[in-house]
């Protein structure tokens, strides 16, 4: 996603899309990311990078920083778990509902390393009222290193406002 805009943003960094207008699930699934990534600090401190948001998916990565490692010299799973729940966040927010994580879970399969490059590709299982289950599947050359599943809820709100087309 760097350098790379979907639609203008007010000065209030509002992102300024009317989306009553015939967005495409793809168009309107990058426009919510690009407003949530402007607010995600956590994400950007980290270094993560958006590769691909589709409806209902998203990939994000990371490569392990020397901060990243822990005593066994491997990656710390407090930091693959980021990944993966920032993966989660950006998939399960794609369709301009506001939703966080009820829980999430994390099997770890094999360590990431210093220098790895981390890939976290998140896609929706389900997603009835307000409730949502993601999968997450990271991995590091290819291989895959954990699966995380999380569950989501809706908390109201959007990230696109609606522009009022009848005051024309």
């Amino acid at each position: 996603m760097k350098g790379e805009r979907l639609g203008s943003v007010s000065m209030r960094g509002e992102a300024l899309l009317n989306v009553k207008a015939k967005l495409t699930p793809d168009d309107l699934a990058r426009a919510c990311a690009e407003a949530m990534w402007k607010e995600d600090d956590a994400s950007k401190g980290l270094g993560m990078e958006i590769v691909e948001i589709k409806p209902g998916q998203a990939t994000l990565q990371m490569i392990v920083q020397p901060h990243m490692v822990n005593g066994q010299r491997i990656a710390h799973g407090g930091f693959i778990f980021t990944l993966a729940d920032s993966a989660f966040a950006f998939a399960c927010n794609t369709h301009n509902e506001r939703t966080v994580a009820a829980q999430g879970s994390i099997s770890f399969i094999r360590p990431g390393k210093l220098g790895d490059r981390l890939v976290a590709t998140a896609r929706e299982i389900s997603r009835s009222g307000r409730s949502g289950i993601y999968d997450v599947q990271v991995t590091a050359n290819e291989a895959v290193i954990a699966e995380f599943r999380g569950h989501s809820r809706t908390i109201g709100g959007t990230w696109l406002p609606e522009k009022d087309n009848d005051a024309n």
